[in-house]
């Protein structure tokens, strides 16, 4: 078996070699596995394919169990032809011992948010749709959402502008209005408690742009909430992500680290071209950050892993649809293709293909180069490959990520530009 690496803000594949489709995503812990639940995105804009939801045992190596909440076919259905669904949490209730999911519904245009609530007897099973979560007999209208739960079972959901609500015995209502307006114009909330402190967690709003995430603390739930400020290095724009959970991971020596988890959007290629990016939490008091990026790092440890490989020479950096680079490479036991480039705000849309021996395809699909600050290293790694001789192509396509806010202001990409600066072939030595 492959030594288990997270790979920072490339698509991940799972043991199909399908691209791993959840975002918006939660992993929890459940059953000795871990369970990685998000909506399922299709490859042309912000189409909806359902609530998606992958196991693995090791948090790099991944298994498609199903999609658990599907698309309804009903007209009047929160979850009907004509909406969407996003920013889907589990939670387990230990009283009626159910798995309990909340996500935002919205139409297509992002103009009527409601919170609906579905249940399943199993975390991986088929969710019920119950319909609206409600508080005071009327459905929440709170867009973006998160869930957190404390040792003793007590559930809360956090919405945009930072509205927190104790949830019922059963986590199917809202019981309790808790903080009001925390985080007036926010967006992409999460809530967790470490060693004692509250944390609350949001965005900007930026359409699918990344912004400088930002976080409050509390030394209870109800508060009071102090503003912190940010928690990555300003300029980084959160790493080019946006907050989406905070999971306990434990690791090989016993203790518990905190792990952050943010989306990195890549409109309208969202399913295949969009990824996550996962790294550990520096905490202390009331203090939170991110202080470094770590392209790919070892959840056993918690350490960054640097590497190396087999360099390829390969360059390509064209702005001209259809340009492309073709080479060989080789996989010797088990390995993977790793293509080094830059992204900016200047980059667009390579598409990919890997081809075996035979020339029958192993792969094909776009990838991204834009991003709205600067990055040079790996701009996607491929799916674990067996031994043997391969083809690798990468080709210019006349696209970026363009997207507009909902005031109609143009965002993404300034232009198409492919960077490529090598390529390398990661086989199990070369991980360092």
């Amino acid at each position: 078996m492959e030594t288990p690496i997270i790979y920072n803000g490339v698509p991940w594949f799972d043991d199909e070699r399908h691209t791993v489709n959840a975002h918006g995503a939660s992993i929890i812990e459940d059953g000795g596995r871990y369970w990685l639940i998000g909506e399922r995105k299709t490859d042309d804009g912000n189409g909806f394919g359902g609530f998606a939801c992958y196991s693995s045992d090791d948090l790099a190596h991944w298994h498609f169990e199903r999609i658990i909440l599907a698309p309804q076919t009903e007209e009047t259905s929160l979850l009907g032809p004509r909406r969407i669904g996003s920013r889907a949490k589990v939670l387990r209730n230990p009283n009626t011992g159910k798995y309990v999911l909340l996500a935002r519904t919205d139409n297509k245009k992002h103009t009527d948010p409601i919170t609906c609530v579905a249940v399943s007897d199993t975390i991986n099973g088929e969710y019920q749709l119950l319909g609206a979560f409600e508080y005071e007999e009327a459905p929440l209208r709170k867009g973006d959402l998160g869930l957190f739960q404390e040792e003793d079972g007590t559930a809360y959901a956090v919405f945009c502008e930072g509205d927190i609500y104790r949830l019922s015995d059963d986590y199917t209502s809202a019981a309790e209005l808790v903080v009001k307006g925390m985080a007036p114009g926010s967006s992409s909330p999460v809530l967790t408690k470490i060693d004692g402190t509250y944390f609350a967690l949001f965005s900007g709003k930026t359409a699918w742009d990344s912004n400088e995430n930002y976080y409050y603390s509390a030394p209870q739930i109800s508060g009071p909430w102090t503003a912190q400020g940010t928690f990555a290095p300003e300029g980084t724009r959160t790493w080019n992500s946006q907050c989406s959970y905070v999971f306990p991971l434990k690791v090989a020596n016993g203790s518990t680290v905190p792990v952050y988890i943010g989306d990195r959007w890549s409109y309208p290629h969202q399913a295949s071209a969009a990824s996550l990016v996962i790294l550990p939490l520096a905490v202390s008091g009331t203090s939170l950050s991110i202080p470094e990026y770590w392209p790919a790092w070892d959840p056993r440890s918690a350490s960054q892993v640097l590497l190396s490989g087999h360099l390829i020479p390969a360059k390509l950096n064209s702005n001209h649809v259809g340009e492309e680079i073709r080479l060989p490479f080789d996989i010797d036991g088990e390995g993977r293709v790793v293509i080094l480039g830059s992204s900016s705000c200047h980059g667009g849309y390579a598409n990919v293909e890997i081809t075996d021996s035979r020339g029958i395809p192993v792969l094909s699909q776009p990838f991204t180069f834009y991003a709205p600050t600067r990055y040079n290293g790996a701009m996607f790694i491929g799916p674990l490959l067996g031994t043997g001789d391969y083809q690798l192509s990468v080709r210019v396509l006349d696209e970026g990520s363009v997207f507009h806010a909902k005031d109609g202001t143009k965002l993404g990409s300034e232009d198409t530009k492919v960077v490529v600066s090598g390529v390398r072939t990661l086989n199990s030595a070369d991980y360092r």
